[in-house]
């Protein structure tokens, strides 16, 4: 039986490994074996807590795909950790955290079912799982002066639901810099104090997954329906809305009357509202109609305190000097922290090192060299582009057509379409030209590029200048 098992669990790592890489699954993926398959239960061993936590915020996608297909009908997830290292006598076990996607919830089944909402009564609660990680809290939150308007803005909404002070709650910013983590808190504060308020995280995929079926089996008005019960909905990775018409047209009556009942509505995204395209300009109304807030990634003062959190989580003692090291050197994201502090977890239990500068140092190099990359934005390629064809950049903003100009135009709105996250909408904006024109400059550089020497030439000097 235990071979048998052992058996799986590398199947499992060849998949896992086919769709995350071979070093994210050395990292994450080897240090862990699996335990036990009973009564449909499958218990793994992992190194620490931290291993369980990333596994459900991170990894709970590939787990679902990858367990179904080898174990096939699986439960519950259960993970053992031994609370002192290498002590097998202090092992732990945990469930799957209540909103596990690696094992289907009551919610995900009731959609796919051939009745996609199940049974539903407006005088109740609706039977389902507020897919709310229970690691992710307000007290889990590190908070420092880069953070602390947006942390305060969410702990003021978690505590007065039903307040349309700040409704909708609009936070946006980078990849990785904790924005999942502050909408989940919300809702686990407002579940907290009142157990029966009706909450419920989803991320924008998810979402338009759930539409589809429902689609499928004839029955949005009553999916519109069952969201429009929910007392707080917290939408993760508005992003995805892009182009989705669809998908917004069944948003949109959501929208309306939850906010019109007092609902709490919460939205994610890795830009603001007037940056986001292919989407309704009705819906972009809506999400500036309460507060719009970004959430940067941490200054030092910060990135220290989580690093402090983070290892003191693990049982890892980092000395002062680590801890500034790698403040200093990292991108500031607090998923690189994490998996800086993870790596260097590893590699001191793998090569049975103390921890050291150049123990730290070998791991950064490892885990940030990858990242590291010039920052380019719209004044650089304006500057850039001014430069290639000798203009004053204060004309490439004027209404003139003499061809250059115009030239030097277009290239700019092809370049920071290409090398910047502008949305062709606040590219417009820049310029001073509608979004129709700057699609149509976009797609005139890309035609032109297989034929025209000198825009070829244009658009690889200014990228080549750009990229120094």
């Amino acid at each position: 039986m235990e071979d048998h098992l052992k058996i799986k669990w590398a199947k499992c790592l060849e998949i896992i490994r086919d769709i995350i890489g071979e070093e994210r699954t050395r990292t994450w993926f080897y240090p862990v074996r699996p335990v036990s398959f009973v009564d449909k239960v499958l218990t793994l061993a992992v190194p620490s807590q931290f291993y369980r936590d990333k596994f459900e915020e991170e990894f709970v996608g590939v787990l679902s795909k990858t367990l179904l297909r080898v174990f096939g009908d699986i439960q519950r997830l259960c993970y053992e950790v031994d609370v002192i290292q290498n002590d097998s006598e202090s092992t732990m076990t945990f469930r799957s955290v209540p909103q596990s996607q690696a094992v289907k919830s009551r919610y995900v089944r009731s959609m796919q079912s051939n009745s996609p909402l199940g049974s539903m009564d407006n005088e109740k609660t609706p039977d389902f799982d507020p897919q709310l990680n229970e690691t992710l809290t307000f007290e889990n939150y590190m908070v420092g002066e880069s953070n602390r308007l947006p942390f305060t803005i969410a702990e003021y909404i978690a505590n007065n639901p039903g307040k349309n002070d700040f409704n909708p709650f609009f936070l946006y910013g980078e990849v990785g810099v904790g924005k999942t983590h502050l909408i989940q808190a919300i809702g686990i504060r407002v579940k907290e104090r009142n157990p029966q308020a009706k909450v419920l995280f989803v991320p924008l995929r998810q979402f338009q997954n759930l539409m589809a079926s429902a689609t499928i089996h004839k029955t949005i008005p009553s999916f519109v329906n069952w969201f429009q019960q929910m007392d707080v909905l917290l939408i993760d990775d508005l992003q995805e809305l892009s182009h989705k018409d669809g998908t917004a047209n069944v948003l949109f009556p959501i929208f309306n009357h939850l906010h019109q009942n007092g609902k709490t509505l919460v939205f994610t995204c890795d830009r603001p509202p007037m940056e986001l395209d292919g989407i309704q300009d009705r819906l972009i109304d809506r999400f500036k109609w309460g507060i719009t807030e970004r959430l940067t990634k941490p200054d030092f003062a910060l990135k220290k305190k989580i690093l402090q959190f983070k290892a003191s989580r693990n049982g890892l003692y980092l000395p002062e000097e680590v801890i500034e090291l790698i403040a200093e050197q990292s991108t500031g994201s607090v998923r690189e922290l994490e998996g800086i502090v993870m790596g260097i977890l590893t590699r001191s239990i793998t090569l049975n090192q103390p921890i050291t500068l150049e123990l730290a140092q070998a791991v950064m190099q490892h885990s940030i060299k990858k990242i590291e990359q010039k920052t380019i934005n719209f004044e650089m390629i304006v500057e850039a582009t001014a430069e290639f064809y000798k203009l004053n950049p204060d004309v490439i903003f004027s209404k003139s057509r003499v061809r250059d100009i115009a030239d030097a135009r277009q290239v700019i709105m092809y370049l920071s379409h290409k090398l910047t996250s502008l949305s062709s909408s606040a590219i417009g904006h820049k310029l001073n030209r509608r979004h129709a024109t700057v699609l149509h400059g976009i797609s005139a550089i890309a035609d032109r590029l297989p034929y025209a020497k000198d825009i070829s030439v244009a658009v690889e000097k200014i990228e080549e200048e750009l990229r120094r």
